[in-house]
């Protein structure tokens, strides 16, 4: 019937399935958009300011749990039911779900094809990686999340809160260019093997620069860099450090220590917390390693 439609549950008039999400474009309309989405549980999000005022989006819970945390520390868990309004909104909003969750969106604006063009390059982007390296499969997530974290007590802003995330789930992918045995190796690096290991900042700089996300390239290149100029792969000091690489730093290598290796059982998150803290001001940014130790006591990580 014209100016009638029904569809019945599951079609869509287009559809984007990504390792972490499921979004589906139910209604397209030059001054509505209507989504079905479905976010796996444990992984993060974020509603952004819009680029305009008058932009309106409606997220209504259909199920399952999700966590809230605005930049003032208010935490609101969200559960069937519940609803989101977001106009005029003026810093980002982070959200975690505690199990796979499902919401209907509503927007104003038409956003189902650049969102879904943004996710798809960067799960691709992660994908080439974790295929290759079995130590990076939830790596890339952990340190965004602490990274995001330590962001949000920096109250960044939007602009830097974006780069950081996507930065940090993509700052190892110039690890496809390392040979796996030496990636996977169950003991030291010879100094030959670690130079090879060095190149993956770069590597990693060079390939996201020919994509999408080319304003990642310098956050990449330099999150190996330590404030002292011991690091790689220039050995940059201080404020040479872009302060997005300075966060990464510090949340990568608290996770690389805290999770197991083919060479060495994994440290507790205190003790990896205080080689971090030993180092800080000299490898590490002082004010990010306080920030961290404040994040990890909230999320009960240690005392």
């Amino acid at each position: 019937m014209r100016g009638f439609r029904i569809n019945k549950s599951g079609q869509s008039l287009e559809k984007v399935d990504f390792n972490t999400t499921e979004i589906n474009l139910l209604v397209n309309h030059p001054k509505m958009e209507i989504m079905h989405q479905l976010i796996k549980k444990d992984k993060m999000f974020y509603i952004y300011p819009g680029a305009h005022e008058e932009v309106m989006e409606f997220y209504y819970v259909l199920s399952g749990s999700v966590k809230c945390e605005d930049y003032d520390g208010e935490k609101v868990i969200l559960t069937p039911g519940d609803y989101i309004c977001s106009q005029g909104l003026k810093e980002p909003v982070h959200f975690k779900t505690l199990e796979e969750v499902k919401l209907l969106i509503f927007t104003n604006e038409e956003s189902f094809y650049h969102i879904s063009e943004k996710l798809g390059a960067l799960e691709e982007a992660s994908k080439m990686v974790e295929a290759k390296d079995r130590y990076t499969a939830n790596h890339s997530q952990r340190v965004a999340e602490y990274s995001v974290g330590i962001a949000r007590k920096m109250k960044m802003d939007t602009g830097h809160l974006k780069r950081l995330t996507r930065a940090a789930f993509l700052h190892d992918i110039g690890k496809v260019n390392v040979p796996e045995e030496i990636l996977n190796k169950p003991g030291k690096l010879t100094n030959e093997e670690y130079e090879i290991m060095k190149k993956h900042p770069a590597d990693g700089a060079h390939m996201v620069a020919q994509t999408y996300y080319k304003d990642l390239a310098p956050i990449i290149h330099q999150h190996h860099e330590r404030l002292d100029g011991s690091g790689y792969p220039d050995g940059l000091k201080g404020d040479e450090i872009l302060i997005e690489a300075r966060i990464i730093a510090v949340s990568d290598t608290f996770d690389a220590l805290t999770e197991d290796r083919v060479y060495r059982k994994a440290w507790t998150a205190a003790s990896a917390l205080e080689e971090i803290k030993a180092h800080k001001g000299d490898l590490y940014d002082e004010t990010v390693v306080e920030l961290f130790e404040e994040v990890l006591r909230e999320e009960g990580k240690i005392d």
